[in-house]
């Protein structure tokens, strides 16, 4: 049965050019020309990818996204013409599996559906594993992989599950110097398309977070390679 893909996109020439590209791949295509009517038709359940632009009428791209998060997991390529790093973050924290910015070639956007619908089908294929339940410490900062939490010196630290996961990475390979490629590979998954220094944005996250408030060094740079914990 055919994929089917919904265009969030006020943009009539390009929603109906990515349309017509869509159809010829053989996928079912939706459009919606505003943020809450996307809304709605994301969270109608008939979809099984989105293709959601920032700069919407009603409701924007990113609040789009917000309220999705609540209710479902559909997977979500943010398209946009806003391409600094911060807005990019924005949206995968949110939830985005990926971000394209305008103007883009349509062979790759086809290329970066055909990755996250896989990924998503193979998450769904794949048997959920039991918690492992690591506890794993270092310079004071404690990470309990079961119950997903964090602590330095007792203290509980809030992490956004990307930052968690980052974090767990780097601990799991103490002493090993991560690369950029590797990270992105392990946290945003091996079909992740974007741009590499999104790994250096979270990086600063979990320093602001950790380091700076308890002022400790626990993630070192090795420049021109990629990052470790000690």
């Amino acid at each position: 049965m055919a994929d089917k893909i919904l265009i969030v996109e006020d943009e009539l020439q390009l929603a109906r050019f990515v349309e017509l590209e869509l159809s010829h791949e053989g996928y079912i295509v939706g459009k919606a020309g505003d943020g809450r009517t996307g809304l709605e038709m994301a969270e109608s359940g008939e979809y099984d990818l989105v293709l959601l632009d920032i700069m919407l009428p009603e409701l924007n791209g990113l609040e789009v996204l917000r309220r999705l998060r609540r209710s479902s997991d559909i997977p979500v390529i943010m398209l946009t013409a806003r391409d600094a790093v911060m807005d990019k973050v924005s949206g995968l924290d949110m939830g985005a599996n990926d971000y394209m910015t305008k103007p883009f070639a349509i062979e790759e956007l086809l290329a970066r559906i055909r990755a996250v619908l896989r990924q998503t089908e193979t998450k769904a294929a794949a048997p959920e594993a039991a918690p492992a339940g690591d506890v794993l410490t270092v310079n004071g900062v404690t990470v309990d992989t079961a119950r997903h939490t964090v602590t330095c010196n007792d203290t509980p630290i809030e992490l956004t599950n990307r930052e968690f996961t980052l974090l767990v990475s780097l601990m799991e390979n103490r002493s090993i110097v991560m690369s950029r490629d590797v990270l992105l590979e392990k946290v945003w998954g091996y079909d992740y398309m974007g741009e590499t220094n999104v790994v250096d944005v979270y990086i600063r996250y979990l320093r602001s977070k950790i380091d700076d408030v308890f002022g400790i060094h626990l993630i070192t740079t090795v420049r021109g390679v990629g990052y470790v914990i000690k």
